[in-house]
């Protein structure tokens, strides 16, 4: 699975990016949500690559995200993060009873947010690969 993390707030970004965040349910500054790797989610994650972080999210990660960020559609409801991850091959976080996207808090330590993965130590935005794991746990 891939995670993606919005990164840009909503000014000056064009009408056709913000139309493709909000489709995908990245509609807030840290939100995130989970996308499997076809071919047409990898067109689209090229496409806004300047506004977000992406990258392949190992299982552990996946586990504590949901335990830790979860959110059930019905309030009141428990949720086992074991058995939804595990459903996830055949089912959505819909299907399964969590809502399809993340609320995540401002990455401990800081972020360089206006320069792409590799430039500078801090910095996060487009394909992160295995390094969104450790900006995701820094935002739980």
């Amino acid at each position: 699975m891939i995670l993606t993390i919005r990164i840009s707030g909503q000014v000056e970004i064009p009408k056709e990016v913000t139309e493709t965040l909000f489709r995908i349910k990245l509609r807030r500054k840290y939100s995130a949500v989970l996308l499997a790797p076809t071919k047409e989610n990898l067109k689209l994650l090229k496409k806004i690559r300047s506004y977000v972080a992406y990258g392949t999210i190992d299982k552990e990660t996946l586990v504590q995200l949901i335990k830790e960020r979860g959110q059930p559609i019905k309030a009141g409801d428990k949720i086992s993060a074991e058995k939804i991850v595990e459903g996830l091959a055949k089912k959505s976080l819909n299907d399964l009873g969590l809502k399809s996207f993340f609320r995540l808090h401002p990455p401990r330590g800081g972020i360089d947010s206006k320069k792409h993965f590799g430039t500078s130590s801090k910095a996060v935005l487009g394909d992160n690969k295995e390094k969104i794991n450790d900006l995701v746990r820094r935002m739980l």
